[in-house]
């Protein structure tokens, strides 16, 4: 634990201007990103005395060894600035809203020349129009169901629509009326990107003007007597109504706005979104949070404004923004919101009427997902705490360990040995920095040797980057200051015992992206799958790198047990103990990693081929070769100009083909299996560097009595570990 005035910066050398601060750790990890209209003021409240500060205020101010600022222009640029670091460095003690579930939208591929209607979650795609979030996906294809009735755009996948382009047959949507059916040229291109325009303009809320026309038609239909058009017109108009009936209007003047509620208590926070297109609730999203310091409703809603709208451009941003608290100061965010829209927005606190009305429905909708946040045992802040305290007391540690690291190691009968490293910090998985590894030293099946090699490689390399970086090369006078791009840039950072301050330099900090070094942070407790040799073996890896300040220990699957170093017997945790349940999700978690490693791995090997050899030669023209020549037998025969007459290939590529085909053992024949007849143009074994990735050998699903290929590899089977 750090003591803050160890490297609280001198007076007067913090500048009274806007500007962004981060707080680092004593591996130079980017704990904190803060921004401030007065750099000076800010971090004087951090160094003041501790039992002055919030409890969590206070832990991250004594987890950090150093503190550095950047100047800025105006609080504009400041708040810019801090939303990139935040998604750069992915700070512990920030602010970081948690979605309690992946949002699914409907969404209109634009940027294809047919769009498609489909559900998609997670990041948003360029030229592809979306719509919501809406909270459940039976939600969007209800909708989209009553929808293609009027507007008949495709629905189908690539390969759906492929396969009927080449049948010359629609799929039963087609059939049925709820698809233009371009794959069979029913409409023009231009006619079904009509439709799908049509039906982006009705999602968007421009609904009363389509509906109208529809009924001016349904109407001159009568009046011509073409009494079926009439009433295919009618139900469509009810299919219309019924659809704009499941999202009912709740602001007059088709108003585009969106509502933001917070509900908190002292250690958490609940923001929930109420999207509003065209007076209707098109969408509805929520986050949850850690107060990780003393923070007020203004800051957590403008929070929830940068991870709302970070990303955003154009209309998805609205021109109105209702928020139960204003930031402080508001004009900084309102003119970010401007420049993100492209036009004026406008941000406030709705006092009467029908606005905030809705806003306390909006406000009643956080409490509630507060509440059951609460609930949810591997996210509450408590239960995880608690689980750290155990795992503490179990193992005898000085402290909680707030970085834990498992270890697996999986094979298949002693092939393609793999092993996974996943990491947790403070009870919750850092997917980020999770590591595979090959085992190198050693062929087939040993659990112990593999565990050596891959604790002593992970740690070796924190050894070299921790020599590397130099960390506090004590009695090193920083600069006042240095240009970053135009900007001012000061640091302060731990001095130890000279008294000084030091700052390792950039480029020894950091990969030459900028970003932090892989394997820089030291874990305080590492532990592997298995039980006592498994655990000696680890410890025995430290020892041999000089490493004695991290804890080791090892769950067993059968029993639970947690094993430990240097003793006889087992750790037995109580069944309802909060700390072994932590563990079990860290060595499940390490176990499901590893074994989808291996299956990469097996699935490679499995369909690898003689031109998996060639230097140089990626997946493209690879499948380009096997096109062109129809199998790697006739690519063997091939000529070296034929080879170059590949587009794509290169007359050293084509000679590096041929070296490696020379160097291969040819297949065996291909035997027809029904009449015994040796079929010397069918495709080797050898071609499976040709096959598609979805297929597997021995499965090419064709008629009984296909051809079939001797040689096949060896499809083992067994128990994976």
């Amino acid at each position: 634990m750090a003591d803050p005035s160890s490297y609280r910066p001198k007076p007067g050398e913090i500048p009274d201007s806007p500007g962004v601060y981060r707080f680092r750790d004593e591996h130079r990890r980017v704990i904190y990103v803060g921004k401030a209209k007065s750099l000076r003021q800010r971090l004087a409240s951090y160094f003041q005395d501790l039992a002055g500060l919030h409890p969590r205020t206070r832990t991250m101010v004594t987890t950090a060894a150093s503190v550095e600022w950047t100047v800025v222009s105006t609080e504009v640029e400041a708040l810019q600035l801090e939303y990139s670091w935040i998604k750069e460095y992915d700070p512990r003690f920030n602010v970081k809203y948690r979605d309690d579930k992946s949002y699914p939208y409907l969404a209109v591929t634009m940027n294809e020349e047919f769009p498609r209607v489909q559900v998609m979650r997670g990041h948003k795609k360029k030229g592809v129009r979306y719509f919501g979030p809406y909270g459940h996906a039976w939600a969007i294809r209800d909708t989209v169901d009553l929808l293609l009735r009027v507007f008949p755009v495709r629905t189908c996948s690539a390969g759906v629509f492929k396969n009927a382009a080449r049948t010359g047959r629609p799929c039963l949507l087609g059939y049925i009326g709820k698809c233009s059916a371009p794959c069979v040229d029913r409409v023009s291109a231009e006619e079904h990107r009509e439709l799908a325009e049509e039906f982006c303009d009705f999602m968007a809320g421009r609904t009363g003007t389509y509906v109208r026309r529809l009924e001016q038609r349904m109407t001159e239909a009568a009046e011509e007597m073409e009494y079926e058009r009439a009433a295919r017109l009618r139900d469509d108009i009810g299919a219309l109504r019924k659809a704009m009936e499941k999202s009912a209007v709740v602001l007059a003047d088709a108003t585009d706005a969106d509502l933001v509620a917070v509900a908190e208590d002292e250690l958490e926070a609940a923001v929930q979104i109420f999207h509003v297109r065209g007076g209707r609730v098109r969408g509805q999203r929520g986050w949850v949070t850690d107060k990780v310091e003393e923070i007020t409703t203004g800051a957590l809603v403008e929070h929830a404004l940068q991870q709302l709208y970070g990303e955003e451009t154009g209309d998805a941003v609205p021109r109105e923004v209702l928020v139960p608290a204003l930031p402080d100061p508001v004009e900084p965010v309102q003119q970010w919101l401007t420049g993100r829209r492209g036009s004026g927005v406008s941000l406030r606190v709705p006092q009467r009427g029908d606005k905030r009305a809705l806003m306390e429905t909006v406000e009643r909708n956080a409490q509630q997902a507060l509440v059951l946040h609460k609930t949810k045992r591997a996210s509450d802040l408590t239960t995880r705490s608690r689980a750290l305290e155990e795992v503490a007391d179990a193992l005898g540690l000085d402290s909680a360990p707030l970085r834990i690291e498992c270890y697996d190691i999986s094979h298949l009968q002693g092939d393609d040995v793999v092993a996974s490293m996943v990491v947790f910090e403070d009870g919750l998985a850092r997917k980020s920095e999770y590591r595979r590894f090959q085992i190198k030293s050693f062929a087939g099946q040993d659990d112990v040797r593999s565990m050596h090699e891959v604790i002593t490689r992970r740690f070796r390399r924190y050894l070299a980057d921790k020599e590397r970086t130099g960390e506090w090369s004590e009695g090193t006078e920083p600069d006042g200051g240095q240009s970053v791009d135009g900007t001012t840039v000061g640091t302060a950072a731990n001095a130890g015992a000279a008294g000084g301050s030091a700052v390792p330099s950039a480029d020894t900090l950091t990969e030459d992206d900028g970003r932090p070094k892989r394997f820089a942070y030291p874990p305080q407790l590492v532990v592997v799958d298995g039980g006592a040799p498994q655990v000696a073996a680890a410890r025995r890896a430290l020892e041999e790198l000089g490493i004695d300040d991290i804890a080791v220990c090892g769950l067993a699957k059968r029993l639970e047990e947690v094993w430990l170093p240097d003793d006889d017997d087992p750790v037995v945790l109580p069944r309802t103990s909060e700390g072994l349940y932590l563990l079990q999700r860290v060595r499940d978690e390490a176990h499901r990693f590893a074994i989808g490693y291996q299956r990469v791995k097996r699935a490679k090997r499995f369909r690898s081929g003689p031109l998996d050899d060639v230097p140089g030669l990626g997946e493209a023209r690879k499948q380009a070769l096997i096109k062109h020549f129809g199998s790697v037998r006739k690519l063997r025969a091939a000529t070296l100009e034929q080879i170059c007459d590949v587009p794509g290939v290169g007359r050293k590529t084509a000679e590096a083909i041929t070296a490696a085909l020379a160097g291969a053992a040819p297949a065996g024949p291909a035997v027809n299996t029904a009449t015994g007849e040796i079929m010397d143009d069918m495709v080797g074994t050898d071609d499976m560097d040709g096959m598609d990735e979805t297929e597997e050998p021995g499965k090419s699903g064709g008629p009984p009595g296909a051809p079939v290929t001797t040689g096949a590899p060896d499809d083992r089977r067994g128990l994976e570990t």
